[in-house]
């Protein structure tokens, strides 16, 4: 059986991908730092569709701790899928930002994506099966920069950056792995409540729920997609916004935000 390993297993994105994946019969390794949670949901994927699911606690922001899993990816034999999922945001102006939370929002979506993915890739490249590889868990965010959400936004653009540039490497070298960067806009999962944003504030038609948001992604990744960006809404946004002047969306990014701080007061 083809192993998935999928990091942020615990809930939301990352609990969708497990049940998706389970469905489509892969064995998973399902790690995350909330072991009741992974417990919970290996029990519920092996008695359903009889796969094996590995609860695999990790702190990825710990680089000890993160070996351990940098070493199941190396060397496991059936490694078909790692999907990079584990992250945060932070809200508010930058420099008023604990310097902590930011470095560790940095260490999971760019130092880890960078020690995850090499790893999964060394093993992959080597073997060379067909329909192996990495998805990315980005943001729809990737393709502007917001107010008080500047160093979110950078982590992401770099992160659909890094996955299109090795999605080259790989077809340069004939490789079949596969490369994807999944790009979702407001999604229904602890997210926002760890955030600590009202979800009230933004209207009910943006929201998505994990199962189509990860549905869309393995749609794409049957197509061969490589940036796949969930709902006709937020393709409509990403279309705009990358034909748009970068001085009319500074511009338009301003005034909503000022709009929005003042509704919030």
């Amino acid at each position: 059986m083809p192993l998935a390993v999928i990091t942020g297993a615990s809930s939301g994105i990352g609990a969708s991908f497990a049940r998706k994946l389970a469905a489509r019969g892969f064995d998973l390794l399902l790690a995350a730092r909330r072991e009741d949670r992974l417990r919970s949901l290996a029990t519920e994927l092996h008695d359903l569709y009889h796969i094996k699911a590995e609860p695999f606690v990790v702190d990825l922001i710990d680089d000890t701790d993160r070996e351990r899993l940098v070493e199941r990816l190396r060397t496991a034999p059936d490694l078909a899928l790692l999907v990079n999922n584990a992250g945060f945001g932070t809200m508010g102006n930058f420099f008023d930002a604990d310097v902590r939370q930011q470095e560790a929002m940095h260490r999971l979506h760019i130092l880890n994506t960078v020690i995850l993915t090499r790893a999964a890739l060394s093993n992959l490249a080597a073997r060379a099966q067909p329909r192996t590889g990495i998805i990315n868990v980005s943001s729809v965010a990737a393709f502007g920069t917001s107010p008080d959400n500047v160093a979110y936004c950078a982590s992401k653009a770099w992160m659909n950056a890094f996955t299109q540039g090795l999605s080259m490497e790989l077809g340069a070298r004939d490789s079949p792995v596969m490369m994807q960067a999944l790009c979702p806009g407001f999604t229904l999962s602890e997210f926002h409540d760890v955030l600590g944003m009202d979800r009230g504030r933004i209207p009910s038609w943006l929201w998505m729920t994990p199962d189509f948001v990860v549905e869309e992604s393995l749609r794409g990744w049957d197509r061969g997609q490589l940036i796949v960006v969930p709902g006709w809404r937020y393709k409509l946004a990403v279309a705009f916004m990358r034909i748009s002047p970068a001085s009319l969306m500074r511009r338009t990014t301003i005034a909503l935000t000022r709009r929005y701080r003042r509704k919030a007061r």
